[in-house]
């Protein structure tokens, strides 16, 4: 099934549909919408936060979803799906590859990666696993313990690779993680525009997730605000 799926997505574009509890499209039924037009607009997946709005886009389309769980614990800084706990409330909707912070970070409990992947081969056998990383080195470790897929979607977000882009010197990071490891590599974060992302493909990224720029309108009004902002400053 792992590699079905990772086929699908081959080549093209996964929109990520998240609305966390402080923004305004937050509901499970607005994001089964943006799914929806995500599909119409052809989309090839889904990469969606909670069960509950997995179960609603599920109702919605009939696209690959990514899921994920962010839930915050306070001794860890890991939040993308951080637990087991979070891995079971996944499983549970059967969506068809659960992605989970790779990174270096130890996780709630003192947990390191090596023993969070190998608790999750034991207990859920057949699950599709993505490793969302920031460095090319967490690539590489991520390979190496057994996960089906990386995505580059923590770059800047970790003290690491703070104020990094993954476009920064025409996505070299990028070019980097995919002659480093043999899994698919998807590109997520940063993705602004559609040449962006089709450049991200010829450089061999497996596919691109896009999320702000297509359903976070607070942010692309931001965009758009700032740019003219800044030429009022000049005037």
């Amino acid at each position: 099934m792992g590699k079905d799926t990772l086929d699908q997505l081959k080549e093209g574009l996964v929109v990520s549909c998240q609305a966390l509890e402080d923004e305004p499209l937050h509901s499970s039924f607005i994001m089964s919408r943006m799914a929806l037009a995500a599909k119409q607009g052809g989309a090839v997946g889904i990469r969606a936060n909670t069960k509950k709005d997995i179960l609603e886009i599920q109702q919605a389309v009939d696209l690959p979803v990514i899921g994920i769980v962010k839930r915050i614990y306070p001794d860890s800084v890991v939040y993308i799906t951080p637990t087991l706990k979070e891995v079971e409330e996944l499983v549970t909707t059967g969506c068809e590859i659960i992605a989970t912070d790779a990174t270096s970070r130890l996780r709630p409990n003192q947990t390191n990666l090596e023993e969070f992947v190998s608790a999750i081969r034991k207990n859920y056998q057949g699950v599709i696993l993505m490793g969302d990383i920031s460095t090319t080195q967490e690539a590489i470790n991520a390979e190496q313990l057994g996960f089906d897929c990386v995505s580059t979607t923590l770059i800047g977000y970790t003290e690491e690779t703070k104020g990094q882009k993954l476009y920064d010197h025409d996505f070299r990071l990028l070019k980097e993680i995919i002659n480093s490891v043999s899994v698919p590599v998807i590109a997520e974060g940063n993705i602004l525009t559609p040449e962006m992302a089709v450049r991200c493909l010829e450089l061999g990224a497996h596919a691109v997730v896009v999320g702000s720029a297509i359903t976070r309108p607070q942010k692309i009004t931001k965009m758009f605000t700032d740019a003219i902002n800044k030429l009022k400053s000049r005037g």
